[in-house]
């Protein structure tokens, strides 16, 4: 083990958490040395590796984070956001590589990464997928191209029943892509619901359509639609495995990086 990067792995008994574990375990040069749960829940104390299908690890899942945290070389978090939050405080003051894949955070607690980023290397990504975050640099240097100038945006996404926040941060993630090439801000141009008699699109908004059902893992579509032909650029997932190798690949990349606020497109080498 001391050869190998020292990962602590929050939600370790979530869906995204055990992937996680299975992912670093599978990676010759890494190790679950940490697994946290949230008080409460009925799996601590359970092996993070018996739960993730791959035999016990000799790592229980516990609930506080601190000491998993101060042991590990980096924290891998797919959780909620105000658990991400204060989790990327503890990795600043251990000053340990902070990977998080959690979405839906407010703009608070963005900040609070942002702080946090000023002691210790975070890399913040609303998808992991190397082939996400290229056609989000894809889709800036379209709408860059394009223009507003008789170009309609729309984002649609599906995922599985069980996701919690809409649209999804991918989805968002695209949007704000798409705002960047037209040098606007997304909140000024986004229209996430249509009903009833909406009138004439606007022109310069970017459009949401949100789905959610079955076992989707992610489905993103970016419509550029223009008078006579569109652009239509697609990711479907089908393996939540793609996520965590993106999420061990950014930990890695982490180590010994300076403090800051990275993204996947930093991981990468992906220039927008």
């Amino acid at each position: 083990m001391d050869s190998q990067l020292k990962v602590a792995v929050m939600g370790a008994g979530g869906r995204m958490g055990r992937m996680v574990v299975r992912t670093v375990s599978a990676t010759e040069d890494c190790g679950v040395i940490g697994a946290i749960e949230q008080v409460g829940s009925t799996l601590v104390g359970q092996d993070a590796g018996a739960l993730a299908g791959i035999g016990d690890l000799g790592v229980e899942l516990t609930t506080d984070p601190i000491p998993v945290i101060a042991a590990c070389d980096a924290v891998i978090d797919f959780t909620v956001p105000s658990a991400s939050a204060r989790h990327a405080e503890l990795a600043a003051q251990a000053q340990t590589a902070y990977v998080i894949g959690t979405t839906g955070l407010h703009s608070e607690q963005e900040e609070a990464l942002a702080q946090a980023a000023r002691h210790t290397p975070i890399v913040y990504a609303p998808n992991m997928s190397a082939i996400v975050n290229l056609l989000f640099s894809l889709t800036e240097r379209v709408a860059r191209v394009l223009g507003e100038d008789g170009y309609d945006i729309e984002i649609v996404e599906m995922h599985h029943r069980r996701k919690i926040d809409a649209p999804s941060g991918t989805a968002l993630g695209l949007g704000r892509a798409a705002a960047r090439g037209r040098g606007i801000v997304l909140d000024d141009a986004a229209v996430f619901s249509r009903e009833g008699h909406t009138g004439v699109r606007p022109t310069g908004t970017i459009g949401f359509a949100t789905m959610r059902g079955g076992d989707v893992a992610g489905d993103h579509s970016i419509i550029f639609a223009g008078e006579g032909e569109r652009l239509e650029l697609t990711h479907r997932a089908t393996d939540l495995h793609i996520f965590a190798r993106g999420a061990v690949r950014a930990a890695k990349w982490a180590q010994g990086r300076e403090p800051a606020l990275y993204s996947m497109l930093d991981v990468l080498g992906l220039e927008v």
